[in-house]
Protein backbone atom coordinates (compact mmCIF):
# COMPACT_ATOMS: atom_id res chain seq x y z
CA UNK A 1 0.00 0.00 0.00
CA UNK A 2 3.27 2.07 0.13
CA UNK A 3 4.43 2.00 -2.49
CA UNK A 4 1.06 2.61 -4.15
CA UNK A 5 0.95 5.86 -2.52
CA UNK A 6 4.63 6.59 -3.37
CA UNK A 7 3.58 5.64 -7.23
CA UNK A 8 0.62 8.05 -7.10
CA UNK A 9 2.91 10.80 -5.27
CA UNK A 10 5.81 10.54 -7.29
CA UNK A 11 3.52 10.42 -10.50
CA UNK A 12 1.22 13.23 -9.70
CA UNK A 13 4.43 15.36 -8.89
CA UNK A 14 5.47 14.32 -12.59
CA UNK A 15 2.39 15.49 -14.28
CA UNK A 16 2.52 18.79 -12.43
CA UNK A 17 6.21 19.26 -13.94
CA UNK A 18 5.00 18.54 -17.20
CA UNK A 19 2.40 20.90 -17.04
CA UNK A 20 4.00 23.68 -15.81
CA UNK A 21 6.42 23.28 -18.76
CA UNK A 22 4.01 22.91 -21.35
CA UNK A 23 2.50 26.17 -19.90
CA UNK A 24 5.60 27.90 -20.33
CA UNK A 25 5.76 29.55 -23.94
CA UNK A 26 9.00 30.70 -25.95
CA UNK A 27 7.11 33.06 -27.73
CA UNK A 28 6.29 35.45 -25.25
CA UNK A 29 5.36 38.62 -26.57
CA UNK A 30 7.43 41.63 -25.75
CA UNK A 31 6.82 45.01 -27.30
CA UNK A 32 9.92 46.98 -28.46
CA UNK A 33 8.19 49.33 -31.19
CA UNK A 34 5.60 51.80 -29.80
CA UNK A 35 3.91 54.14 -32.00
CA UNK A 36 5.35 57.87 -31.72
CA UNK A 37 4.26 61.13 -33.29
CA UNK A 38 6.40 64.69 -33.15
CA UNK A 39 4.12 67.30 -31.42
CA UNK A 40 5.13 71.10 -32.05
CA UNK A 41 4.03 74.51 -30.28
CA UNK A 42 2.38 76.72 -32.83
CA UNK A 43 5.36 78.19 -34.79
CA UNK A 44 5.60 81.65 -36.84
CA UNK A 45 4.39 81.28 -40.54
CA UNK A 46 6.49 84.89 -41.86
CA UNK A 47 10.06 84.98 -41.85
CA UNK A 48 12.50 87.65 -43.39
CA UNK A 49 15.90 86.68 -44.56
CA UNK A 50 18.46 86.53 -42.05
CA UNK A 51 15.29 85.89 -38.98
CA UNK A 52 15.73 82.69 -36.92
CA UNK A 53 12.37 80.86 -35.80
CA UNK A 54 12.34 78.54 -32.94
CA UNK A 55 10.31 75.34 -33.27
CA UNK A 56 9.89 73.31 -29.85
CA UNK A 57 9.53 69.95 -30.51
CA UNK A 58 8.18 66.57 -28.30
CA UNK A 59 8.46 63.16 -29.04
CA UNK A 60 4.99 61.84 -27.63
CA UNK A 61 5.69 58.02 -27.54
CA UNK A 62 2.66 55.45 -26.94
CA UNK A 63 4.93 53.22 -24.81
CA UNK A 64 8.51 53.54 -23.91
CA UNK A 65 11.32 50.92 -24.46
CA UNK A 66 14.41 52.34 -23.17
CA UNK A 67 16.74 50.97 -25.71
CA UNK A 68 15.03 52.73 -28.69
CA UNK A 69 16.99 55.50 -30.58
CA UNK A 70 15.35 58.08 -32.20
CA UNK A 71 16.77 60.20 -35.27
CA UNK A 72 16.21 63.51 -37.16
CA UNK A 73 16.81 64.53 -40.27
CA UNK A 74 15.40 67.39 -42.80
CA UNK A 75 14.61 68.25 -46.62
CA UNK A 76 14.26 71.81 -48.03
CA UNK A 77 12.24 71.28 -51.32
CA UNK A 78 11.13 74.99 -51.10
CA UNK A 79 14.03 78.05 -50.27
CA UNK A 80 17.22 78.20 -48.82
CA UNK A 81 17.88 78.32 -45.03
CA UNK A 82 19.87 76.19 -42.34
CA UNK A 83 18.43 74.42 -39.44
CA UNK A 84 20.36 73.76 -36.23
CA UNK A 85 19.16 71.66 -33.17
CA UNK A 86 19.45 73.62 -29.44
CA UNK A 87 22.61 71.44 -28.74
CA UNK A 88 24.56 73.81 -31.54
CA UNK A 89 24.50 70.93 -34.40
CA UNK A 90 23.96 72.48 -37.67
CA UNK A 91 22.06 69.57 -40.19
CA UNK A 92 23.06 68.78 -43.31
CA UNK A 93 19.69 67.99 -45.45
CA UNK A 94 19.32 64.50 -45.92
CA UNK A 95 21.96 63.07 -43.12
CA UNK A 96 20.55 61.44 -40.35
CA UNK A 97 21.47 62.45 -36.76
CA UNK A 98 20.67 60.80 -33.31
CA UNK A 99 18.11 62.63 -30.85
CA UNK A 100 19.62 63.23 -27.60
CA UNK A 101 16.26 64.21 -25.67
CA UNK A 102 13.15 63.66 -26.12
CA UNK A 103 11.88 67.54 -25.49
CA UNK A 104 14.20 69.82 -27.68
CA UNK A 105 14.33 73.02 -29.90
CA UNK A 106 14.95 73.72 -33.63
CA UNK A 107 16.22 76.73 -34.84
CA UNK A 108 15.35 77.45 -38.74
CA UNK A 109 17.55 80.59 -40.36
CA UNK A 110 16.35 81.75 -43.47
CA UNK A 111 18.88 82.39 -46.40
CA UNK A 112 16.59 83.90 -48.86
CA UNK A 113 13.83 85.56 -50.04
CA UNK A 114 11.44 83.11 -51.20
CA UNK A 115 8.58 80.56 -49.59
CA UNK A 116 10.65 78.14 -47.47
CA UNK A 117 9.41 74.81 -46.69
CA UNK A 118 10.97 72.29 -44.71
CA UNK A 119 10.43 68.50 -43.87
CA UNK A 120 11.31 67.22 -40.96
CA UNK A 121 11.41 63.56 -40.47
CA UNK A 122 11.32 61.73 -36.94
CA UNK A 123 12.62 57.82 -37.09
CA UNK A 124 12.98 55.32 -34.54
CA UNK A 125 15.60 52.71 -34.29
CA UNK A 126 12.45 49.94 -35.62
CA UNK A 127 12.06 51.96 -38.72
CA UNK A 128 9.10 53.80 -37.97
CA UNK A 129 9.08 57.27 -39.08
CA UNK A 130 7.08 60.04 -38.49
CA UNK A 131 6.88 63.59 -41.00
CA UNK A 132 5.87 67.30 -40.05
CA UNK A 133 6.76 70.17 -42.53
CA UNK A 134 6.73 73.60 -41.48
CA UNK A 135 5.71 76.62 -43.97
CA UNK A 136 7.55 79.84 -43.78
CA UNK A 137 6.12 82.97 -46.05
CA UNK A 138 8.93 85.69 -46.74
CA UNK A 139 7.92 89.01 -44.87
CA UNK A 140 9.23 92.27 -47.02
CA UNK A 141 6.96 94.57 -44.67
CA UNK A 142 5.59 95.65 -47.97
CA UNK A 143 2.35 94.33 -47.50
CA UNK A 144 2.11 95.30 -44.31
CA UNK A 145 3.26 98.89 -45.86
CA UNK A 146 0.24 99.09 -47.63
CA UNK A 147 -2.42 97.67 -45.40
CA UNK A 148 -1.21 100.84 -43.39
CA UNK A 149 -1.94 103.24 -45.61
CA UNK A 150 -4.42 101.78 -47.15
CA UNK A 151 -6.27 102.11 -43.15
CA UNK A 152 -4.61 105.59 -43.36
CA UNK A 153 -6.61 106.66 -46.82
CA UNK A 154 -9.61 104.96 -45.16
CA UNK A 155 -9.51 106.93 -42.13
CA UNK A 156 -9.10 110.48 -43.72
CA UNK A 157 -12.44 110.28 -45.63
CA UNK A 158 -14.47 109.38 -42.31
Amino acid sequence: MKRIKSFFGITAWLVAMMLLALACSDDMDIRQDYLFDLVTMAVQKKIVQGETAEIRCTLVKEGDYQDTKFFIRYFQPDGKGELRLDDGRVLLPNDLYLLKKETFRMYYTSHCTDQQVIDVYIEDSFGQVVQVSFSFQNDSGEKDSEEDNEQASDDDTV
